[in-house]
């Protein structure tokens, strides 16, 4: 799996949090502003992040039959779309030589299953794995043009802006992309080792990066086709959650000069939506956000590349960022 073996450093995590901020979906730092972007996510993960919106309407879903008819069995227990982690993998043995073709994909999508929750996009009940993603595992074909990065990233940045919550003791989501991102941005912060690059990035960290291009060359050419996937400036949509990409508040991440960013739409609500409202058609309740996602190319903000260091940002983006920024 992606990532095994990444030890989680629970202090750099509680101190990235510290510096998230709710209304900008970004780490605020003396020197101004930086995030987990859908770059990162597309080159630390190797998920893709350009396709559709990841999801679907569950109000209506037998979660029964839906088990039945995609794993070929049907769970003891399903309290709210939910099943134990265990069932899956007591259930769905590694498959041999003498498994059918059927047996494979059932295999298959109770494999993803523990992926999703146990990994990518884990929530609070870390031992339950929620039946709304075979919704959207039919039909592999299908399956793999969804954007699962961005959906990864919705998830990330809700469990971090519920951390900030001086109630919150835990968090999930994908952790160990948030620390990989911090390695990987803040030399600082980097463990030392001699291996050479492996792709996905995650996989290097354990890693050292002396430079972003030294990177770029293990990372197979079909991720670097399309980069304005990573730059625009739109919502994410997973399902309950919909978080912005502020783009335009980290541009020096993409190597352009970082302008005063335009005032904030106010989100807050939107935290407060989440499964347990069942009865949600979730592609019409998000429909406005889900167009603005799939109208993603009209929404990338102007790219004024960095020609020195020194002129990184507009000459009034710091005094601005000290008034209104939470350095």
């Amino acid at each position: 799996m992606i990532g095994r073996g990444c030890k989680l450093d629970p202090k750099l995590i509680s101190a990235l949090i510290e510096r998230w901020r709710l209304k900008t979906h970004t780490f605020h730092l003396p020197c101004g502003e930086c995030t987990i972007t859908l770059e990162d996510v597309h080159l630390q993960l190797g998920l893709p992040v350009d396709g559709d919106a990841v999801t679907d309407s569950v109000h209506s879903a037998d979660w029964e039959a839906v088990c039945y008819e995609l794993l070929g069995a049907i769970p003891d227990n399903i309290n709210g779309g939910r099943i134990e982690m265990g069932w899956l993998r007591n259930t769905f043995p590694e498959p041999n030589d003498d498994s059918t073709e059927l047996e494979k994909i059932r295999y298959v999508r109770a494999y993803i299953l523990q992926i999703i929750e146990g990994y990518l996009m884990p929530d609070l009940s870390p031992n339950l794995v929620h039946l709304r993603w075979l919704l959207k595992l039919v039909d592999f074909r299908a399956a793999g043009e969804f954007s699962w990065g961005s959906a990864v990233l919705a998830t990330l940045y809700r469990e971090m802006c519920g951390a900030t919550r001086s109630n919150k003791a835990k968090i999930g989501g994908c952790l160990s992309l948030l620390q990989s991102w911090a390695q990987f941005h803040f030399p600082f912060l980097r463990p030392r080792v001699d291996y050479p690059y492996t792709f996905p990035l995650i996989t290097r960290y354990t890693a050292s990066i002396r430079q972003r291009s030294e990177a770029q060359v293990v990372i197979l050419d079909e991720y670097l086709q399309n980069p304005n996937a990573w730059h625009v400036k739109v919502p994410l949509v997973n399902f309950a959650i919909m978080e912005m990409h502020q783009s335009d508040r980290v541009l020096r991440q993409f190597e352009f000069r970082q302008p005063i960013p335009v005032a904030l739409e106010v989100l807050d609500d939107h935290h407060k939506i989440d499964l347990r409202q069942l009865h949600t058609d979730w592609p019409r309740f998000w429909s406005h956000y889900i167009q603005m996602w799939e109208d993603r190319y009209d929404c990338i903000p102007t790219q004024e590349p960095i020609i020195v260091p020194e002129l990184a940002y507009v000459p009034e983006y710091m005094p601005w960022f000290r008034i209104h920024g939470k350095p």
